[in-house]
């Protein structure tokens, strides 16, 4: 016989995170808005809030190295360089990956340029090894609908550069990639696939094994967008089998600024640079220049230095906690916030109603209320949310809404941020006379 047991009403299961000891490493926690109102911050998939530790590491480059890595022989530069090199491998250490496979960007969306662009440069590269991923007319890059405009666009200029064709997954009803054709979409033509991890809207995480293996059977390239994932669940670019993954720093505990290429070598190293300038060059004459190896070949001109330290002390902070430990966070948080917005009515979530192969980001709307006056009056109860249609247009229009309200969690979110979220939709019900 099973023997249920009851809780009182208000009472959680502990979450796998300390929130209170979490939140007191980051100083923006601490600060009031809108009349003294407790900031709860609720858009870390738009940029997470950055704990102590990352402000220190910057700081401590700026007032004790700052110098260019890569260049000089003085005292200053060879700390920037060591500096420079060791959180390389701190960062490549966080994915399973070696450090000459870890290419330093500014975000998410350059990394995805970088390689589109690349990959159209391949076509008229006079070096033979630098054509072998060259799109071109006839060939056909794969999306899918649920795509974040920045792995979008991109794709969309490549074809238009080359004369190739753009395809895509669609969606189903209940906010999931629809596979249905993968076979069809994904065939002999496809010269590269572009796929979310997780979705930043819907919230997403999507079957990668699948579309990885049908895309590697056809001899085709796999990028993986992983700027809502990386931050959030732990990701081993071994596990993951694809070609490519790019994220963001500031999504993660980061500074703004700086991103992350990862690409297997034997495929960076057939690549052509995207920019071209200082530091990226093996010899240089007045006729022509080579270029030197990856990654440098891909890091023109200065890098973000103290970008890339911060970034280093981002990757630590998240370690300390542990990964699983983030992940299993989140997970009860958007149980939990499913949970509560199920129980106002008039509200409907946009994606996966459940936790099942889900993240940490949910949309919704609010019946009679605009999404941007949902999120004016939250953002009255001092609570910030994203509002719009979140970079990714395709996906609103397939499910029929103008924008969503967007909450997305992190490591310093407690089940007291999601009561005040209810409590906000319910006092902008009240207040627009829908309730």
């Amino acid at each position: 016989m099973t023997q249920t047991v009851s809780r009182p009403v208000g009472a959680h299961e502990p979450l796998p995170l300390d929130v209170e000891a979490i939140r007191a490493d980051f100083p923006i926690l601490t600060r009031t808005v809108r009349d003294g109102k407790r900031l709860v911050y609720l858009d870390s998939g738009a940029t997470s809030q950055k704990p102590r530790s990352v402000l220190d590491a910057e700081r401590w480059f700026y007032e004790n190295v700052n110098a260019a890595p890569h260049r000089g022989a003085h005292a200053l530069a060879e700390e920037a360089t060591g500096a420079y090199e060791a959180a390389r491998a701190t960062i490549g250490g966080f994915i399973g990956a070696p450090d000459r496979e870890i290419v330093f960007t500014r975000n998410t969306t350059e990394a995805i340029n970088l390689v589109a662009y690349a990959l159209s440069n391949a076509a008229t590269a006079k070096e033979e090894e630098f054509r072998t991923y060259a799109v071109g007319e006839g060939d056909e890059i794969v999306v899918t609908e649920m795509e974040h405009h920045a792995n979008l666009v991109p794709w969309q200029q490549l074809c238009e550069r080359t004369g190739a064709t753009l395809r895509w997954l669609g969606l189903t009803d209940d906010g999931r990639l629809d596979l249905s054709d993968l076979a069809t979409v994904v065939n002999e033509r496809t010269k590269l696939v572009a796929v979310t991890q997780q979705s930043n809207i819907l919230g997403t995480i999507n079957p990668l094994g699948d579309i990885i293996a049908r895309a590697h059977e056809v001899g085709a390239l796999v990028l993986v967008d992983g700027a809502q994932s990386v931050p959030h669940q732990p990701v081993d670019v071994t596990e993951l089998g694809a070609d490519f993954l790019v994220f963001s720093g500031h999504k993660m505990l980061g500074p703004t600024g700086v991103g992350v290429l990862w690409g297997r070598y034997k495929v960076l190293d057939k690549l052509p640079p995207f920019l071209t300038g200082g530091s990226m060059i093996e010899v240089v004459r007045m006729e022509a220049s080579t270029f030197a190896a990856p990654p440098q070949r891909f890091e023109a001109g200065v890098p973000m230095t103290a970008q890339v330290i911060g970034l280093a002390a981002a990757v630590e902070y998240l370690q300390d906690l542990g990964m699983d430990r983030v992940e299993e966070h989140e997970k009860a948080l958007t149980g939990y916030a499913l949970q509560k917005l199920a129980e106002i009515p008039g509200v409907t979530v946009i994606g996966p109603p459940d936790t099942v192969a889900r993240g940490g980001a949910v949309s919704f709307t609010v019946e009679g209320i605009h999404p941007h006056d949902v999120g004016q009056v939250l953002d009255d109860h001092g609570i910030a949310v994203r509002v719009g249609h979140h970079c990714a247009w395709p996906v609103v229009r397939r499910y029929g809404v103008p924008a969503t309200t967007r909450a997305t969690f992190y490591v310093h979110n407690g089940y007291d941020d999601i009561d005040a979220l209810a409590d906000g939709i319910r006092a902008a019900q009240k207040f627009f006379g829908t309730a």
